[in-house]
């Protein structure tokens, strides 16, 4: 089995280098990740510019973008194969509930399934103190079954959350759908030396919704959530049962 592993967070990062060690008794492994920290830059893609891709270990591509454009690139002519498998992160920090639609780490495993290739996602739910050794495993063990039987369905990728916990306080795994997290929205306006304007955007975590079934929940018990989600955003419920109005339009 081939393998494409890239990222948001870097392609120094501890996360991706984790992942590799785990991954190479599981099959080849190339990695194209962007040459910095690219975190919550969604499904960006990089036209205004052209690209660059520095060779900083053999099968190891750095590029000046995206982590969308490091799988596009990787999968349509940048690799000299084409990978059974993309496997983005493992991220420093949760991707559960909301927070899919900003992630880049979700976001290339998006690009992966888009252009056929079964994707994975991979989140540790920490912002301090990383330790990588479980989810690094589990996602062997992952992309391991999925090999053993048969893959992911087409246009579809799974979003795995890890909690920050050792192997042994793990209670398992659960398959789960998403789950709603709360932000306090807060632009912050301050003054730079010239007197001119600026902002940052951002927000306390302000918790989640306690559901059963979803991968807030599932984290917050100490088990590892794996959400498949796919590239289709089609409401079909609306679709198919619509109460918008009829309108008749020219």
């Amino acid at each position: 089995m081939i393998i494409l592993i890239s990222n948001d967070d870097g392609i120094q990062s501890e996360g991706i280098i984790a992942l590799e060690e785990a991954l190479r008794p599981v099959g080849e492994i190339f990695t194209v990740a962007p040459d910095r920290a690219q975190s919550s830059m969604s499904h960006a893609l990089t036209l205004h510019r052209p690209l660059r891709v520095q060779e900083v270990a053999p099968r190891r591509l750095a590029v000046n973008g995206t982590p969308s454009d490091c799988v596009k690139l990787a999968l349509t002519g940048l690799l000299p194969v084409r990978p059974h498998l993309v496997v983005s992160g493992i991220n420093k920090g949760p991707n559960l509930g909301d927070d899919i639609i900003y992630s880049g780490t979700v976001s290339a495993a998006i690009e992966g399934a888009l252009l056929t290739v079964p994707s994975v996602a991979v989140s540790l739910v920490t912002f301090s103190d990383f330790d990588f050794r479980a989810a690094a495993e589990f996602t062997a063990f992952l992309v391991s079954s999925i090999h053993e039987t048969g893959g992911i369905p087409p246009e579809t990728l799974l979003n795995v959350n890890v909690p920050p916990l050792p192997k042994s306080e793990l209670k398992g795994w659960r398959l789960t759908r998403m789950g709603k997290r709360h932000y306090s929205e807060n632009i912050i306006e301050r003054v730079d030396p010239r007197g001119a304007k600026y902002y940052w955007i951002g927000g306390d975590d302000l918790g989640f919704d306690k559901e059963d079934g979803t991968d807030c929940m599932a984290v917050h018990e100490g088990y590892v959530s794996v959400t498949p989600l796919q590239v289709d955003l089609t409401n079909y419920r609306v679709l198919e049962n619509s109460t918008l109005p009829n309108f008749v339009w020219p």
